[in-house]
């Protein structure tokens, strides 16, 4: 799908956004480990919330979507699990789509399962390494083999009675984390982590206030076998998602944005500390916290941004915004410097070497580099034909792009946005004055 966006001269309105992704998945996924019944309300929507729930009802959770929930909400999931010890071999081959996370996760509570399965994904994903996960999960206990010498999906999982290890990270990667906290939690013993550099925090809070034994000390996890409390949990907005719009004001001359309940985890939240410190004019009201997670309203208006690096540790609490970043470095007076991004390029695109390709057709100042890109700010953008490369978070990189460049932009694979964010260009034009 071809879809064309225009310079508008004013942006203003209230957005209201989807659950956030990574909250849901692990709401969804951590109430399948507990028995009973819960509820989650503002879930996800998109390609990836189908991922996680068609493999869930795979190995035996009932899961039923509600249009009147018990916890307020206008729908809801309902959750009906036997807990760990009554989940089943699936009969088919577990289906996650373009999630990687739907894919990490699942694994480590497949591995602890004492049957065979096997979990592929579309053509993207099966491209993406797993060999992470594979080798603590092996070093477990668990036998996994996959493609290329056991490092790409689909995969195929005997898992088995586990034993607890040590573990220390080669990268920081929530996803690779949560896996095998996953997996630890059905252990009997003590399985440590040890992370390089903090990346997101959301299965530690949430497996905590489900009742997990867990316990972090400076930058070790360490989990006990766990029986979980089913819990009812109301999703906040994504905060991703609430990026596209905190930037698309904050870049622009005109704007006045405020978008509704969004999640404010300090591991996510990198991009506000960033453009703050870039100069933008952000503030949070409203703040409530659910089942360890922070959220709030943000508002934002127009701001002038300066030039600065991006790297070492603020990288894990910016991964999946550095496209849009790199939009707003555009922006920005002097030169913006992002390293130590190297993890980009395992995406579902190489979101480095696609960002630049298409910031520069816009006429944007951009140099490639190995981990990251350098960007000299302060040009005027010009609507042209850009592609999404079927990545989501390009494509509506590319949308906010055509809201502040001069003209027209047409962007080639828009449908992209659809796998995480499926209503992101109604919303679009709902903001355009």
């Amino acid at each position: 799908m071809t879809r064309t966006i225009h310079y508008s001269q004013k942006l203003s309105g209230t957005i209201k956004l989807y659950g956030d992704k990574s909250i849901a998945h692990r709401a969804a996924l951590l109430n399948s480990m507990a028995i009973g019944e819960s509820h989650i309300s503002n879930f996800c929507e998109g390609d990836d919330k189908l991922s996680m729930l068609t493999c869930l009802r795979g190995i035996g959770v009932e899961i039923e979507e509600l249009t009147k929930c018990c916890i307020g909400a206008q729908t809801c999931l309902n959750i009906r699990s036997p807990g760990t010890a009554g989940l089943h071999e699936p009969n088919s081959v577990l289906y996650a789509g373009n999630s990687g996370t739907t894919m990490r996760l699942i694994t480590g509570l497949l591995a602890s399962q004492e049957f065979f399965s096997v979990i592929s994904g579309d053509q993207s994903l099966n491209k993406r390494p797993m060999g992470r996960i594979i080798v603590p999960l092996s070093k477990m206990g668990a036998k996994i083999t996959g493609r290329q010498d056991n490092s790409l999906p689909p995969l195929a999982i005997r898992g088995a009675k586990l034993r607890p290890i040590e573990y220390h990270l080669p990268v920081a990667s929530a996803q690779l984390k949560s896996c095998l906290l996953i997996a630890g939690a059905n252990i009997d013993g003590q399985t440590t982590v040890h992370e390089p550099i903090a990346a997101r925090d959301h299965t530690e809070r949430m497996m905590k206030a489900m009742g997990a034994n867990i316990q972090r000390k400076d930058s070790m996890i360490q989990i006990t076998k766990s029986d979980l409390n089913t819990t009812d949990i109301r999703v906040p907005g994504d905060t991703s998602s609430a990026s596209f719009w905190i930037v698309a004001a904050t870049c622009h001359p005109n704007a006045s944005l405020c978008i509704k309940g969004v999640g404010l985890n300090p591991t996510r939240t990198g991009l506000f500390d960033i453009l703050t410190a870039m100069g933008a004019n952000i503030r949070i009201e409203n703040k409530t916290l659910e089942a360890g997670e922070p959220s709030g309203d943000v508002f934002i208006e127009s701001g002038e941004l300066k030039g600065i690096e991006i790297s070492g540790e603020l990288i894990p609490r910016v991964i999946d915004e550095i496209p849009i970043l790199a939009l707003a470095a555009c922006f920005a007076k002097g030169k913006t410097i992002i390293r130590n991004a190297e993890e980009l390029r395992l995406k579902e695109s190489d979101r480095i070497s696609c960002t630049v390709q298409e910031l520069r057709k816009l006429g944007a100042n951009v140099t490639e580099l190995t981990d990251g890109m350098e960007i000299q700010g302060g040009k005027y953008l010009s609507g042209t034909e850009c592609i999404s490369h079927a990545d989501h978070r390009i494509s509506m990189t590319l949308g906010i792009a055509g809201l502040l460049s001069k003209g027209h932009t047409t962007i080639v694979g828009s449908e992209a946005a659809s796998v995480s964010y499926p209503n992101f260009w109604d919303s679009l034009l709902s903001i355009q004055a």
